[in-house]
């Protein structure tokens, strides 16, 4: 890629016509390339106003999972908050060894189980 053409690729800009709702639409290629889904997070930054797609954290998806398993284990207040807290941070250790498992049984490495000893063979 030329200087010029990376150049480019950093700052594009396109003008967009705000409605008297205050909504516009993001271009197609701005969402596209960018990656928006259903949510994006505006912020305001050295004057400017900045859109960019939400990324949820995998982590994140566990917090109602434990919410609930804490509340039904009676936690509550400070307790609860701290436990969340703990827990909250074994999600991502516990996920990385799993995918890591995962990989060693795709290569034949370490232990894993078949289909057949999951399932059992039909008969």
């Amino acid at each position: 890629m030329k200087m010029a053409e990376a150049a480019q690729r950093l700052y594009e800009q396109k003008r967009v016509t705000i409605t008297s709702k205050r909504q516009f639409t993001i271009p197609q290629k701005f969402y596209t390339e960018l990656g928006f889904d259903r949510e994006a997070v505006c912020l305001i930054q050295n004057g400017a106003l900045i859109i960019k797609p939400v990324r949820h954290a995998p982590d994140c998806e566990f917090a109602e999972h434990i919410l609930a398993d804490l509340i039904a284990e009676g936690f509550s207040g400070d307790s609860l908050l701290a436990e969340f807290k703990i827990r909250q941070a074994k999600v991502r250790p516990a996920v990385e060894a799993m995918l890591k498992q995962a990989k060693d049984a795709a290569h034949g490495e370490g232990e894993y189980a078949t289909y057949e000893e999951i399932f059992g063979t039909e008969e």
